[in-house]
């Protein structure tokens, strides 16, 4: 279907009309007079303007050929069951034929499927950093446990019980998990979020899959917890008996560190009732406003997280992201 519009230029008003069309209003009138054009005005010979335009008008050519078509294969239909009655529209071969318009398919997506497909994806996500996360936690937990049974039997088979060497040892396992916290806080900012952020903006980005290129900081730090603890298992003496400390303080933070960062705040596994220990779920909240950069990353530590919002005056967001994460957990 095609619309016309003539425009004639005239002393009278302006007016715009369309031919053609069917519509409630095909007029627009243009409220001005050109009296500035008096001399074109007074010739004898009135110069006008016509423009045509073409326009396709879908929605009214889709209802005409509709329409078309439909009365075409009604008569189509009469005519046919009226020379033969047996026949019915059926031509050469049997084979039925439509004389209606082929349809447009339109494809629709279900989203329940696409919602279906994406929970099945991160749930097998969240099964294989379980299973990574509970092999090496049983793992490194017992050999640590084994490593100090025997390490201290070991030293006392002569009958003298070093207390001095045994001090040391859980003394500095104590003081390497609490420095492992201000470790970790200096190192989040200074080298994560500086000259390391290639491998740790990993973390801040959606990940694709079960793991992720800042999961390789775990590793870098297991590695001089490993050398720690080798030579405090295998030397006598205070000083080895501290390496042995320290070694052992490191993978209890690590461990400690993947269960609450990597389980209870970012929801990598299920962490179980860990999630209702109030503290656990102020440091949640807390670690989740780094992720937001309310405060230019603060809090870069983890465990003491709190405390560093609390220094910048983000008590009130703390508070509004607590009660986020216990309305989440509620409504599950």
């Amino acid at each position: 279907m095609a619309a016309t519009y003539a425009v004639s230029c005239s002393s009278r008003p302006f007016s715009l009309h369309c031919f053609g069309q069917k519509s409630a209003s095909t007029t627009t009138q243009f409220p001005f007079s050109y009296r500035n054009f008096d001399p074109l005005v007074r010739s004898r010979r009135t110069p006008t303007l016509t423009i045509c335009f073409v326009r396709a008008d879908q929605k009214f050519d889709a209802v005409e050929n509709n329409s078309s078509n439909n009365s075409t294969s009604s008569t189509t239909s009469t005519s046919s069951s009226t020379d033969d009655n047996n026949n019915n529209n059926y031509g050469p071969g049997g084979q039925g034929q439509d004389s209606s318009p082929p349809e447009l398919i339109i494809p629709v997506v279900n989203r329940n499927s696409v919602v279906e497909e994406k929970m099945k994806r991160k749930k097998s996500e969240r099964f294989t950093y379980l299973v990574a996360a509970i092999m090496s936690t049983f793992g490194i937990t017992s050999m640590a446990i084994m490593a100090v049974y025997y390490r201290f039997s070991w030293q006392m088979e002569g009958g003298e019980i070093p207390y001095v060497e045994m001090f040391g040892t859980f003394a500095l396992s104590v003081g390497a998990a609490v420095g492992m916290e201000y470790w970790a806080r200096w190192a989040h900012e200074a080298l994560w979020h500086a000259s390391l952020w290639h491998m740790h903006e990993s973390h801040h980005k959606p990940r694709e899959g079960p793991f992720e290129l800042n999961d390789v900081f775990a590793i870098i730090n297991a590695v001089p917890a490993i050398a720690l603890l080798n030579y405090g298992f295998f030397h006598k003496g205070i000083v080895p008996g501290l390496c042995f400390g320290a070694g052992l303080g490191i993978t209890v933070f690590g461990m400690a560190y993947m269960f609450v960062h990597d389980g209870l705040v970012h929801k990598r596994f299920q962490v179980g009732p860990i999630a209702n220990v109030p503290y656990l779920r102020r440091v949640a909240a807390a670690h989740q406003l780094h992720h937001t950069e309310k405060f230019n990353g603060v809090p870069y530590g983890l465990f003491l997280g709190p405390k560093e919002v609390e220094e910048v005056g983000g008590m009130e967001e703390l508070e509004k992201e607590i009660q986020r994460r216990i309305k989440l957990y509620n409504n599950k």
